[in-house]
């Protein structure tokens, strides 16, 4: 399970090390193989251990390429997919347009959330906590797949 938030950085040439505790397990689960692709509700990136991901394309397969919602979302995820692995110094490259299309820069959140990472800039992710926590309306929490869910 990928859990937890981490502060890194992104160094010159667009790299990020992936924190020491994910490493073993990424290693183990996936070969160190992962795949960056956007979110398309948010500013940020999905990065997938490879298992992950090829569960996310057997779901986009059997979506219609006749649809247009469906073909959008296929055009989105897949056409932004960048295969990537982690370096013998655990780093990974995060390419060009992943990072303008999320306005990553020097100082990043890498956020555990399950079966992927969201990676975020800092300022944004702080920005998206802050609009999370101030949600008050009862009916934005109330819907029926949180009925019953408590901590």
């Amino acid at each position: 399970m990928i859990r937890g938030a981490s502060s890194i950085n992104l160094d010159a040439k667009g790299r990020l090390t992936m924190p020491t505790r994910y490493r073993d397990w990424l290693s183990e689960n996936c070969d160190s193989r992962m795949v960056f692709t956007i979110d398309i509700s948010h500013s940020c990136l999905l990065l997938y251990p490879m298992h992950e991901w090829e569960e996310i394309e057997r779901k986009l397969r059997r979506l219609s390429s006749v649809n247009a919602s469906e073909r959008r979302l296929q055009r989105l995820l897949l056409g932004h997919a960048v295969d990537c692995e982690l370096d013998k110094n655990g780093r990974l490259l995060v390419p060009p347009t992943l990072r303008n299309h999320a306005g990553l820069e020097k100082h990043l959140m890498l956020v555990g959330q399950l079966n992927k990472f969201e990676l975020w800039s800092e300022e944004n992710w702080q920005a998206q906590i802050q609009a999370d926590i101030a949600i008050d309306d009862e009916e934005q929490w109330s819907t029926d797949s949180l009925k019953g869910f408590s901590l």
